[in-house]
């Protein structure tokens, strides 16, 4: 091989680097934005099915600065069980000649206990301290009474799931010993009927959309910004919360984007271009200041991320907009509370789930 074709081999091989290297600079810089820095793994999900917050706090407006902010709350004891609750359950005694153990109790529960889609509680009234409370071992028993759920978002009771209802309570009463009165079905239909309309009518989840302007998002990239404003891994793919204060209470916030995205081979390569960022007004607590982090949070994103902030149709929202949101929630949470319901509540909980 001559001198000229060992150099003419030599140009060509430098020639193609070249334009590999441009290739992949090229490829690289159409792709979605990557994260400043490797980003860590994502702080454990910790989202369930009130907390204490401080006395002062300022709600921030849409205008205001990245640094007024909320900030994420300190976790605070798990929350109790449900309880049964006469203003949103239809509730049977049961009666028995002497008390019962909770450990023979436990063992005659139902399997389940729903009646179609409707939860039911079974309590029994403690010996020693005379509180209601769910079975325990190693404790007794002078009465029980079961509880099933008169609405949730999938409706009213009805006749059907209040036999069911019916059926697994008496089972259980005749595995105890006890006698049951059931109240009136049609009556209990009627009380479920009303609820339910009420829930329908003062039910809401406000939600707004994040749409990138120029590039697109990778997974990381969306991860590394929301979790700069307190947002950890959700339970699922393509969801990061807000948490609430108190341990086992639904989060303050929700933050989702593409679920296939997140579970790509390579999330950094796959682009995003829209985020969802959203509250569940009745399961929370007014007193997290969900409307305030969810617009301080919509700003904090927007700007990091290069976002323009739109409603369901598209629409850019205005601090304007955002001001009329507010004030029809002040109304909802009126009306919530006026009938006992109060958002955040564990029977509103319970009847908006």
């Amino acid at each position: 091989m001559d001198n000229l074709t060992i150099a003419l081999a030599c140009v060509g091989g430098v020639v193609l680097a070249g334009v590999v290297a441009h290739g992949a600079w090229q490829a690289r810089k159409a792709g979605p934005r990557r994260p400043s820095a490797p980003v860590q793994a994502p702080a454990e999900a910790r989202e369930p099915v009130m907390g204490d917050v401080p006395a002062e706090r300022t709600e921030p407006g849409f205008g205001d600065s990245e640094d007024h902010r909320p900030e994420p709350q300190l976790l605070m004891p798990r929350r109790s069980s449900a309880r049964i609750d006469a203003l949103i359950d239809g509730i049977a005694s049961l009666t028995v000649e002497a008390p019962v153990s909770g450990d023979m109790a436990l063992s005659h529960l139902p399997p389940t206990r729903r009646a179609g889609t409707k939860p039911f509680l079974i309590e029994g009234l403690n010996v020693e301290n005379g509180e209601w409370e769910m079975p325990q071992p190693g404790r007794r028993y002078r009465e029980f009474q079961a509880g099933v759920q008169l609405a949730n978002r999938t409706g009213g009771l009805n006749e059907i799931e209040f036999s069911e209802f019916v059926q697994k309570v008496q089972g259980f009463a005749e595995l105890v010993g006890a006698l049951v009165d059931f109240p009136d079905m049609l009556d209990i239909v009627g009380r479920a009927r009303e609820l339910d309309g009420f829930a329908s009518q003062h039910d809401a989840q406000l939600a707004v959309h994040l749409n990138a302007r120029q590039a697109a998002w990778s997974v990381g990239y969306i991860q590394q910004h929301a979790a700069r404003h307190g947002f950890i891994a959700g339970a699922v793919p393509g969801r990061m919360v807000l948490p609430a204060a108190e341990d086992g209470a639904p989060p303050v916030l929700v933050l989702s984007y593409d679920a296939q995205a997140a579970l790509a081979d390579d999330p950094n390569q796959a682009a995003v271009r829209d985020v969802t960022l959203s509250f569940d007004v009745p399961q929370t607590d007014a007193a997290s200041y969900p409307f305030a982090a969810w617009q301080a949070s919509a700003q904090a994103l927007s700007l990091g991320m290069d976002a323009a902030v739109v409603d369901d149709n598209g629409h850019p929202l205005s601090p304007q907009g955002f001001a009329a949101i507010g004030g029809e929630l002040g109304r909802l949470y009126e009306a919530l509370a006026t009938r006992d319901l109060a958002a955040g509540s564990p029977a509103a909980r319970r009847l908006f789930s």
